[in-house]
């Protein structure tokens, strides 16, 4: 039995610990890094994130996984990813509170970047005019 998938799943379970292993050796790291260091790191995450909830999603589309996966393994990827959604939401809901906060008081004391405010303001107003999309998040 050479099933071409199953040597798929060997190869993206391995290239998944590869990156695990990457990170928590990184981690302490990138904690003490500069800004930089933590942006990079944590875009990094994202990306790596992004794809591995895309494959998941691709995943349970598979006629191969619908037709075979048993119930029990389908409810504890359920509960691992309301979990992960649940502590993203919250972090979520602090950090644009938080940097709300911060932006609004650097306003207020005359301390926000000018050439970093303008931008932004130009590229929103272009943005709901139609004429371009959003580049620069702040």
């Amino acid at each position: 039995m050479d099933y071409a998938f199953l040597k798929q799943l060997d190869e993206w379970v391995r290239m998944q610990k590869k990156l695990l292993e990457t990170f928590r050796e990184t981690a302490e790291k990138v904690e003490q890094g500069d800004r930089l260091d933590l942006i990079v790191a944590t875009r990094a995450a994202f990306q790596h994130m992004m794809r591995t909830i895309k494959a998941f999603d691709n995943w349970l589309q598979d006629p191969v996984i619908i037709a075979h996966v048993p119930r029990e393994m389908l409810v504890e990827v359920w509960k691992v990813m309301y979990d992960v959604l649940q502590q993203l939401l919250e972090i979520d809901i602090k950090h644009t509170s938080d940097v709300r906060k911060l932006l609004e008081e650097l306003a207020r004391e005359g301390k926000l970047n000018p050439l970093v405010a303008a931008v932004k303001q130009i590229g929103e107003e272009e943005e709901a005019a139609g004429r371009r999309p959003s580049t620069m998040m702040i």
